[in-house]
């Protein structure tokens, strides 16, 4: 989990060193009058429950790639793909095998937009440490945002990437222990010349928190902030989309120091507050289906601001 501060993919696939076929297009782009993209988190918090069931899912560990299973079914079953970018991390503890997973929604545009979290959960030795909200809860709302989108009209074609690695294996650094999965994306995209086609980046990371606050991360591009910021007034969840400053370290940053316009949608402070930040009461007695559905919501409702704004670059 992260640290506070002190102050067109199918077309690129190979190059990004993925394995796996390209992910079906869903329904028609074309179809007049689309129903309104929902966010059902009763869904998201089955998948939740299911992936915490699973235990400790430390990067490398069976657990994890029992989760991995479990995101491949989810998503299989609503006719996609998922595409594995796997990489060997270079760890303080020695080599780790690492997979990012990959699910692409085609728009009209190759142009995209990235839609991610990461889904391993912190190393321990002495406590069991199931994250779920750190780790679980951006896992799954993955998924279920994948079904939420799926036969949506699409301008820019929507990509989602559950990132392996976040978690430091021993101690916080952002550049060499910590985001290994974003690190290793952002790197592979810069080698195949990819990154001009990302146009902005969304990432989410412990919603769970049955008292959740999401404060403005000060990396992540201001319009983008505003949008998320204004799409939560107008819904009236200023209880969780805090109007205050922060500074976060998370995947995000390496596509921040990239060029790419990210956004940190994150429940860090709070959480720590609380007392479960890396600590055993992590569990789904701490964490709630209503602040999935708030994030989720927010989310769709600044969705069209976020292409508003992107399209009048193009």
């Amino acid at each position: 989990m992260p640290l506070r501060a002190a102050t067109g993919f199918a077309l690129i696939c190979t190059l990004l060193a993925c394995s796996g076929s390209a992910g079906a297009a869903g329904a028609s782009q074309t179809a007049p009058q689309a129903k309104a993209a929902s966010f059902d988190s009763a869904r998201a918090w089955d998948h939740l429950k299911a992936m915490v069931d699973l235990g400790p899912r430390p990067s490398g560990s069976e657990a994890l790639r029992r989760t991995r299973a479990y995101i491949t079914r989810q998503i299989s079953g609503m006719g996609l793909t998922v595409q594995e970018q796997t990489f060997t991390a270079t760890t303080p503890i020695g080599p780790v095998d690492m997979i990012n997973l990959v699910v692409t929604l085609p728009g009209r545009r190759t142009d995209r937009i990235l839609f991610t979290g990461h889904y391993d959960t912190k190393l321990f030795k002495d406590i069991r440490f199931v994250g779920a909200s750190d780790g679980g809860s951006s896992a799954a709302f993955l998924i279920e945002l994948v079904r939420s989108l799926q036969d949506q009209p699409r301008e820019f074609t929507y990509e989602f990437v559950w990132f392996d690695g976040e978690e430091a294996v021993v101690e916080w650094d952002i550049n060499r222990d910590s985001t290994y999965g974003s690190r290793y994306y952002v790197q592979q995209a810069t080698r195949a010349n990819a990154l001009a086609g990302i146009k902005a980046m969304v990432l989410v990371d412990m919603i769970g928190s049955k008292t959740l606050q999401i404060e403005r991360d000060s990396y992540s591009a201001g319009w983008l902030n505003d949008i998320v910021w204004g799409a939560a007034k107008r819904l009236g969840h200023t209880r969780q989309f805090v109007d205050v400053q922060t500074t976060i370290e998370d995947d995000h940053l390496h596509f921040v120091r990239a060029g790419v316009p990210s956004i940190d949608l994150i429940d860090l402070n709070n959480f720590i507050a609380d007392g479960h930040w890396h600590t055993a009461t992590d569990t789904l007695e701490n964490v709630s289906a209503a602040s999935l559905q708030v994030v989720g919501d927010v989310l769709l409702a600044a969705l069209p601001d976020i292409i508003g704004y992107l399209r009048k670059d193009l």
